[in-house]
Parts: C-alpha cells; structure tokens; sequence
C-alpha cells in the first residue's frame, strides 16, 4: 500500500477527508484499497509509454515525410496534412489523421443578413426546401453552436443572386481553424484483405 506522507502513521483517510485509524478499517476495505491502488499504478506507467509511443512515432512519420520529398527535392510541412504508410508486403499501415475544428467569426452575421435579404425578396417565388435548408443551416446546437458542414453546404447552391454570392463570400472569409488535432491510427490486413485497427484504447481491446 502506497502512504501519503500528509496522514499520520497509523491512519487512513476516507472519502471526506477524515483519518481514520487503520485498526478500524476493514480488511476487506483496505484489500480493495490496496489493489485499485496497484491498478491505478499500472494504468499510470501504461499512459506514460502510450503518450512516449505516440510522441516518438508521430516524430518518426513526420521525418519519413521529409526524407521522401528530398528525394524530389520538396520540403513538406513535417507534422500537417494526413498521409498513409504502408509495409511492402501490404500487411500493415499507420495513418496520421489531422482533424481541424472550423468556427465561424463575426462575419458569418454579414452573411447571414444578405441572406435575409434574399429570402425576403424571394419569398413568393422560393420553395420551401430552400427556406428550410437555409434556416437548419444556421440553427445553433445545445452549446450554441453552428453547424459548419450545414452552412457550408449552402454554397453548392447553384444561386446567381450578387447578394447571395457577397454572403457565400462573407461565409467563406468568415470561417478560421480554432483546433487541430492530430491523430495515430495502425492497421493490420486481414485474410479477406481488410483492414483492422490494432486497438490502442482498453475499451475496445
């Protein structure tokens, strides 16, 4: 059993804060202590070489990168974009997956304005599918939130309108990354030519 050096010889400390004197813990208690603490201990050192792994292959990714675009003479960014490295035989393969999280700034309300604008002049001669895709494009989730796919969606729309296209224009200069996030996936082939995570997470093991 580890101690913390902040409790008295002789003592445990329960869920409150209180001490309690070891001789009135249970056995059964302090077996259930013991061994949640083992555990706890374990997962640590396991985190730690997982966070080391992670760490050393995403270095050795981004350096196989660069030394194979010096053989064309190019410089890559290292650690940015998503890439996939297979063995020669096929049977293995690392992805890196880079995950942006995109945000609208105060713009997309200048662009949310023109768009009123042409709603309300179209009003009579639009369908509704449109003002529904219009409107689900800027409703805002529990969080408040916009959906980015849905609003970006909205310039696929085959729209000539000049103010439609300053909007789609306010849209696009709107939109800014706030995050990314980068991430190690490895497979393995299967015999019927699938590919299968080599699962790193406890849950899916």
């Amino acid at each position: 059993m580890t101690t913390n050096p902040d409790i008295p010889e002789g003592f445990m400390q329960d869920a409150q804060g209180r001490l309690i004197p070891l001789r009135m813990v249970k056995e059964v208690d302090m077996a259930r202590h013991d061994l949640v603490l083992d555990i706890v201990s374990k997962a640590q050192a396991l985190q730690a070489s997982m966070a080391a792994f992670l760490g050393d292959a995403m270095a050795d990714v981004a350096a196989f990168c660069q030394l194979s675009a010096e053989q064309y003479g190019a410089k890559v960014g290292g650690d940015k974009g998503n890439v996939t490295l297979v063995t020669y035989d096929g049977r293995y393969k690392v992805q890196r997956q880079v995950s942006e999280t995109l945000v609208f700034d105060e713009r997309l309300q200048a662009a949310k304005a023109l768009i009123d604008e042409c709603i309300t002049e179209w009003t009579e001669g639009s369908r509704d599918e449109l003002k529904t895709l219009i409107s689900d494009a800027f409703q805002v989730d529990r969080e408040g939130r916009i959906n980015t796919g849905r609003v970006l969606g909205l310039r696929r729309l085959n729209i000539s309108d000049q103010r439609w296209l300053q909007a789609m224009q306010a849209v696009s200069d709107s939109l800014r990354v706030a995050g990314r996030k980068t991430y190690l996936r490895v497979y393995e082939r299967r015999d019927d030519g699938k590919y299968v995570p080599i699962a790193l997470d406890l849950v899916a093991l």
